[in-house]
């Protein structure tokens, strides 16, 4: 499965459109506030990356969902609650592409 941001794939042409396919996910532990400040923003930083792979994850399976071997024109919205949870979603579109 391809992912892009962008609109097209070099070397690929889009054949077919399967439709918008979305991807999210929540941390399911809270942050905890500390005093350290190095060691909050080192768990935040590693949670923002855990909670993305697991939104691109639900991306994917989205997309394979709709026959799709492609998403482009990928858009990730972050967002870091006033509950210190980490919220990732991320949208696409699911396309079939064929090699040129």
């Amino acid at each position: 499965m391809i992912l892009t941001t962008t609109n097209s794939i070099d070397g690929f042409t889009i054949a077919e459109y399967r439709g918008i396919v979305s991807g999210t996910s929540v941390n399911m532990q809270k942050m905890k506030m500390t005093f350290n400040m190095q060691k909050y923003y080192a768990g935040i930083s590693e949670s923002v990356s855990d909670v993305k792979d697991q939104a691109f994850e639900q991306l994917k399976a989205n997309a394979m969902k709709l026959n799709a071997n492609a998403v482009v024109g990928i858009h990730v919205d972050i967002e870091l609650t006033n509950s210190n949870y980490v919220v990732v979603t991320t949208t696409g579109t699911a396309v079939s592409i064929i090699k040129r």
